[in-house]
């Protein structure tokens, strides 16, 4: 379902996005954001942050406790090695 909502361009070429669309997106203060510029159209996408792409994103691959522990191991060794 798409939504068009006129904005306004304010001082120092400020965007102002209508409540509608932010609700609609998600968007929240601080968030940021991928601007690109497409022929004569400006295209605005939220950027999720780490976080919330690790909670809520789509998962590819599943990391096992005892691969997890032999991982966590050997950098352990690294680290350990690099120091001496």
């Amino acid at each position: 379902m798409s939504l068009a909502i006129e904005g306004q361009v304010g001082k120092k070429h400020t965007i102002y996005i209508p409540k509608a669309v932010v609700e609609k997106v998600g968007l929240t203060e601080g968030m940021r954001i991928l601007i690109t510029v497409e022929d004569n159209r400006i295209i605005i996408e939220p950027l999720p942050d780490p976080v919330t792409l690790a909670l809520h994103g789509k998962k590819f691959a599943t990391v096992g406790l005892e691969e997890l522990e032999a991982i966590s191991r050997e950098e352990q060794s690294r680290i350990t090695e690099d120091s001496s």
